[in-house]
């Protein structure tokens, strides 16, 4: 069993536990150890992030993302969830794109190659809206039988935008590849 492989043979995303260790300053079996410690196994996933809030080492920046990251990570770890499962059991998927434009022309860009889809490998789309805040703007929609899809537009910096593909509510992890590749070729395709 290496580091990131957990003792039900599950394995952790292969960058998260490196990327947790940088951003917190903690090893990975020291996390372990406090989790352990604290009875985690048995927590929620709330619980579990909770906890590793609670126990982040002082100083580290964007706390509350990285203890959902290494909550996640732990959860993965131990068998309590596999890389693309959500906490409450659904599995998601998610791609992104740096595009050279503003968040409105990336929405619209989007829009205009994928607004009149009718389906996306064979599932049907319906209630595609369009929305944004003052930070982003977005495009949602439902796949009959295949979830949700929110695209994001926020934007990076001088004239970027990160163009993001969220698509939840995935019944198993069987096809997430396949639909990562999906998203991607969508986004490539700008």
């Amino acid at each position: 069993m290496n580091s990131m492989t957990g003792p039900t043979g599950n394995d952790t995303r292969g960058e998260r536990v490196p990327a947790v260790e940088r951003a917190t300053g903690r090893s990975w079996s020291d996390w372990l150890a406090v989790f352990d410690a604290h009875g985690a196994r048995s927590l929620s996933h709330a619980e579990i992030a909770k906890l590793a809030l609670a126990t982040m080492p002082p100083g580290v920046d964007n706390e509350g993302w990285w203890a959902q990251g290494t909550a996640i990570a732990f959860e993965q770890h131990v068998g309590l969830r596999v890389p693309g499962q959500s906490s409450t059991g659904d599995f998601r998927v998610s791609a992104s794109r740096t595009l050279p434009v503003d968040r409105d022309a990336a929405i619209a860009a989007w829009v205009a190659a994928n607004g009149a889809a009718a389906e996306h490998l064979g599932h049907s789309v319906s209630g595609l809206r369009t929305s944004e805040t003052a930070k982003r703007s977005f495009v949602r929609f439902s796949l009959g039988g295949a979830g949700k899809v929110e695209v994001s537009a926020a934007p990076k910096d001088a004239g970027k935008t990160v163009l993001a593909v969220s698509h939840e509510g995935l019944a198993d992890g069987s096809v997430i590849e396949r639909w990562r590749a999906h998203w991607k070729a969508q986004l490539g395709a700008l």
